[in-house]
């Protein structure tokens, strides 16, 4: 089967899953991976951290975001065209809505430059122990993940996200790290 359309199955079989996963169980997983996170010493030592504003069927990245904007330099990609503009998370009531995907935005938050990301949460519809990430399809992240020169990449997923071998072609960049639940 030629790579797109494994790539097309392999989204449609994990969102059927998430679809079936009840709500109380997903805020706990999403509890015990942030866990995870916040014990990482890459984390703990990071100033700039870039993080999603989750989808509701993405592990919920609110609270987090929220909590950790007190102490650390959060940022939230900005989707502008096809690519990703790197702002800054400051309150959620500065967030707008973007029109076409539907996501909260921080559109009037200051530009930050990849470069000075220290640690980057990274969303995908699945990941295997490779760190290889199939996203939504649209290679909004792909385009971004290069220039993260300095971060850490990690990526987040609930455990059925986690697959043995995620097809990949030669644009797509893998997360360093895995974290699921």
């Amino acid at each position: 089967m030629e790579i797109n359309n494994l790539k097309k199955e392999l989204r449609k079989a994990i969102k059927a899953n998430k679809l079936s996963l009840l709500p109380d169980d997903a805020a706990k997983k999403a509890m015990q991976v942030f866990a995870e996170i916040e014990s990482m010493e890459q984390f703990q030592k990071a100033k700039t951290v870039l993080a999603f504003w989750s989808l509701p069927d993405e592990i919920n990245t609110h609270d987090f975001v929220v909590k950790w904007s007190l102490n650390k330099r959060m940022v939230l990609p900005v989707v502008v065209g096809n690519d990703l503009e790197l702002r800054e998370f400051t309150r959620v009531d500065k967030m707008e809505e973007e029109s076409v995907f539907g996501i909260l935005e921080p559109k009037t938050g200051k530009l930050v430059d990849p470069a000075e990301i220290d640690f980057a949460i990274i969303p995908g519809v699945a990941f295997d122990k490779k760190g290889n990430r199939l996203g939504r399809g649209k290679g909004f992240y792909d385009r971004t993940l290069h220039k993260l020169t300095r971060a850490i990449k990690v990526g987040i997923a609930y455990e059925f996200q986690l697959i043995d071998s995620v097809p990949v072609s030669e644009h797509d960049i893998p997360v360093d790290k895995v974290i699921f639940n």
